[in-house]
């Protein structure tokens, strides 16, 4: 950037004068020039005192007429939405790569468009014949949606912005997408926050929900710039294994609903079917009790979903190194309830192998899992099974106290509901449920002390 020069301004008349003499050679006047310093070229160009168009501001107390939600025709994704798709909404679904994103979407499609909405699906990854041999085997081949492929903006959006706006528009997926004014491949920062940015921008002055694919990277975050998520109103995952049937849409933020909700699908031959009870999916073929299994009610969202902890304790010879291995379960937090046990409670694990697992490839995150998971080593250590149809749940302290986590009463009114008849949990003086028999523990040694007996 160029130096800026010095100019003299005369206080009397304005005159300006490249340097600083006694006298103004306009007026005569003696000593009225001034130094000013010019505005550089950067605050000139960006000056944005002016030239703008001016704001309507409106006061919090003026009515609003909430937004209208549209139904997307499958209950477990409008229940992992908050009750349905927004008008104007962006929504970014990201999963690992074969989860099923782009079957559900076009179901999604499928389902809208078959009440008479107006959907758009643009691929970015596959042509339209690969799409429409998808539709065939989903039986959504005589959906009226209306179906391209194109990985330019431009392209898109002129063709959008000719007709009328769609009710939906699909965009499989945002790392594809490229604009001809960005610099970069697809699929770089520049181009991802790009597109977005336009995109989402037609969203909401045409009114159209949106919803953007996100690939994943391979510690299971969404790929390109982080602020591609403050951009969009809503971010889900859809997680599973590919080895097992069911899959799990998440919400992880929501600007129309609640977080953390959950929608449960289970992957079949036509595509993606309901699971509008996943309780009995995780908790199939439980015929007898067996020793080092528990269940425990977790809450994913506003919705109580029950999940059977398994643990297996294998007895080494002295001087070989013990191993631990978690699934669907945080390894730091499985090493922090061992201590206890050993510290607190007196139980030995040193010399023995740990394996937990969370059936059915079910992820939990709730710290309320602490004394199901107590229990089903407990268990497993000492070869006894748990009292049968029972469900175990209670955070657990460094001091081994069971502390009381939230919503019990929906906990135990879902353990009810599917045929428990015991619960164990922390002691409470107050009861949640007058459906199922409650035994309240206040120390990790008494759980200890009622299965070793």
């Amino acid at each position: 950037m160029a130096k800026p020069k010095k100019r003299y301004v005369c206080q009397a008349c304005g005159a300006v004068s490249p340097r600083w003499q006694g006298q103004c050679a306009d007026c005569a006047e003696w000593n009225t020039l001034v130094e000013d310093a010019p505005a550089t070229v950067f605050s000139q160009k960006h000056d944005l005192s002016g030239g703008g168009r001016r704001l309507e501001f409106v006061s919090l107390s003026d009515p609003v007429e909430p937004p209208k939600r549209a139904t997307t025709g499958l209950k477990e994704f409008d229940r992992a939405l908050g009750g349905g798709l927004v008008p104007g909404a962006a929504i970014l679904i990201g999963g690992d790569p074969g989860i099923g994103k782009s079957t559900l979407l076009l179901q999604t499609a499928g389902s809208i468009a078959r009440k008479g909405g107006d959907v758009v699906y643009v691929s970015g990854e596959e042509a339209s014949a690969q799409v429409r041999l998808r539709a065939e085997r989903l039986g959504l081949a005589n959906e009226p949606v209306r179906l391209a492929s194109s990985t330019n903006v431009r392209d898109i959006l002129t063709t959008l912005g000719a007709g009328e706006p769609p009710d939906l528009l699909v965009v499989d997926s945002i790392q594809t997408m490229y604009s001809d004014t960005i610099e970069g491949a697809p699929g770089t920062v520049s181009q991802v926050r790009g597109c977005a940015f336009e995109l989402i921008r037609y969203a909401k002055e045409r009114g159209t929900a949106l919803v953007l694919v996100g690939h994943v990277t391979k510690d299971g975050n969404i790929a390109g710039p982080r602020v591609l998520e403050h951009m969009v109103d809503v971010v889900m995952s859809f997680e599973g294994e590919r080895s097992h049937q069911y899959r799990i849409l998440r919400a992880l933020k929501n600007r129309f609903g609640a977080v953390d909700e959950i929608g449960v699908f289970a992957m079949a031959t036509e595509g993606l079917e309901e699971v509008e009870n996943p309780s009995m999916l995780f908790l199939s073929g439980r015929d007898a009790p067996l020793a080092g299994s528990a269940v425990f009610p977790a809450m994913e969202g506003t919705r109580p979903v029950l999940g059977e902890i398994q643990a297996l304790i294998v007895k080494l010879q002295s001087g070989a190194t013990p191993r631990r291995a978690v699934v669907g379960w945080d390894n730091g937090r499985l090493a922090m309830l061992l201590a206890v046990l050993e510290s607190r409670c007196g139980l030995n694990f040193s010399s023995a192998e740990v394996y937990l697992n969370v059936a059915g490839g079910y992820r939990l995150a709730d710290p309320a899992a602490d004394l199901a998971v107590a229990a089903a080593l407990v268990s497993a250590l000492a070869d006894r099974p748990l009292p049968d149809r029972s469900v175990w749940f209670g955070e657990v302290s460094l001091a081994g106290e069971i502390r009381p986590v939230a919503h019990s009463g929906l906990r135990l009114r879902e353990a009810a509901k599917l045929g428990f008849e015991s619960a164990h949990g922390p002691l409470r003086e107050e009861k949640a449920s007058l459906d199922i028999q409650f035994g309240g523990f206040r120390q990790l040694g008494q759980l200890v002390d009622r299965v070793m007996r």
